[in-house]
């Protein structure tokens, strides 16, 4: 049966309903009532895909699941695609439509961030289990109402980012594991210092930066931009407000730092074992921002309660910092270091805890994914917390239970931004 459209107060209204009752039972995937993954052999997972720009194409082909939806707003992206994915794929161009399917198991988000929390909330009340592209979301606040309603209705929920348990982590020619190894081993001491930037393997996308001088332009027909703005603060049209550029803008993303600050800064929060907390100090070296577009910035230091640091030298003025530095040693890409027989002395510490990094058993066995929807706020935060730095001009200090900054009401205000109606958390 095809899944009929909605109305955007029928929706929310319905997410309110499974709310208010989710305390009454539970909501699981289809495959496991009664007691069994699969009803058959050929009955495996199902997915689709919100959002087929850029990053869209990619969570096409991640396997372990079965595409049968595809969701976007410009009509050349969704014709495009369904060309390439084949006839038993349907096309949406609402994605409360999609999330009325009773058959499709996972939602994946790869939307602008503007629209990752509206979009994974509603997935996580209809159901859903969720595949979410970096960052996370656009404001804290958003931040805390996911967690909230992932685990309100027993969700599995990750982030697109996989930098902690595998991949090579940026200019080390390692992953994260050995790296992890030698703090856990306390060879280092405490607490340490990370220092993120291009000398150490990381580049920042200072590309990413917003316009000030954009003259408005026509919509194009193909492209819904009152539905690409949704509870963003509706601006004139431009093209570099959208798809590829769109980044360069506060109302939907952060720059270069909102971009892929979530794959440099989350496997530094688990390097430091700072996945239930945020950092107290924030402080940042950067022109004054303009209102609307993102613009470059030079360093950004925090720092937690226990002393611990994190220096983003964005202009590598520290060409010869290690990446980590604690009182008993120092660290540098290709796992140099000033400790002797440092690789010797690894093999006999213990690996890390071990974590679930296949996200479809995650789904199957309902077990947390490593990075999920909690790290992954507090990750996610970190890369909020500097981009509120940046645009206030001035250091902050930070409550990481309460998640508000101290005695601050401007840098608050970014924390909980309002939506443009008719949108809402």
């Amino acid at each position: 049966m095809e899944a009929k459209h909605i109305s955007r107060r029928d929706f929310f209204h319905k997410a309110a309903e499974v709310s208010a009752t989710v305390g009454a039972f539970s909501i699981v995937p289809r495959k496991v009532l009664g007691g069994s993954m699969y009803e058959s052999p050929s009955d495996g997972l199902t997915k689709a895909v919100i959002g087929v720009g850029g990053m869209g194409q990619g969570h096409l082909d991640y396997g372990g699941s079965k595409l049968l939806a595809i969701c976007d707003v410009d009509e050349i992206h969704l014709k495009n695609t369904l060309q390439k994915v084949g006839s038993d794929v349907k096309g949406y161009k609402d994605f409360r439509e999609v999330l009325e399917r009773k058959d499709i198991d996972i939602i994946h988000v790869p939307t602008p961030p503007h629209w990752h929390a509206l979009i994974s909330i509603a997935a996580a009340e209809a159901g859903k289990d969720i595949w979410c592209e970096k960052p996370m979301t656009r404001t804290i606040g958003e931040g805390k109402k996911v967690i909230e309603a992932v685990q309100r209705n027993g969700r599995i929920f990750r982030i697109n980012t996989w930098f902690r348990f595998s991949s090579g982590f940026y200019g080390f020619g390692t992953s994260v594991k050995p790296i992890k190894k030698l703090v856990n081993s306390g060879m280092l001491g405490w607490p340490l210092k990370a220092t993120i930037s291009a000398s150490t393997g990381f580049n920042w996308k200072f590309q990413w930066s917003g316009k000030t001088n954009l003259i408005p332009q026509p919509v194009p027909a193909h492209l819904d931009y009152d539905m690409w703005l949704g509870p963003a603060p509706y601006k004139p049209y431009h093209p570099h407000r959208t798809h590829g550029t769109f980044r360069g803008y506060w109302d939907y993303d952060g720059g270069g730092l909102g971009d892929m600050g979530m794959h440099y800064l989350d496997p530094v929060q688990y390097l430091l074992n700072k996945d239930d907390t945020s950092p107290v100090e924030i402080e940042a070296d950067a022109p004054q921002q303009d209102p609307d577009a993102c613009g470059s910035w030079r360093w950004i230091r925090m720092k937690y309660a226990d002393g611990c640091e994190i220096i983003l030298d964005g202009e590598n003025r520290d060409k010869d910092a290690p990446f980590l530095e604690g009182p008993d040693g120092k660290v540098w890409p290709r796992m140099r270091s000033d400790i002797p027989n440092l690789q010797d002395k690894l093999a006999e510490c213990p690996d890390p805890e071990p974590q679930v990094t296949d996200f479809e058993n995650a789904v199957r066995n309902r077990k947390k994914f490593a990075l999920n929807e909690a790290n992954g706020h507090r990750s996610c935060t970190i890369v909020n917390l500097g981009k509120i730095a940046v645009r206030v001009g001035r250091p902050l200090r930070f409550d990481p239970v309460r998640q508000l900054f101290i005695n601050d009401e401007q840098a608050n205000r970014l924390i909980d931004q309002p939506m443009r109606s008719p949108w809402c958390i």
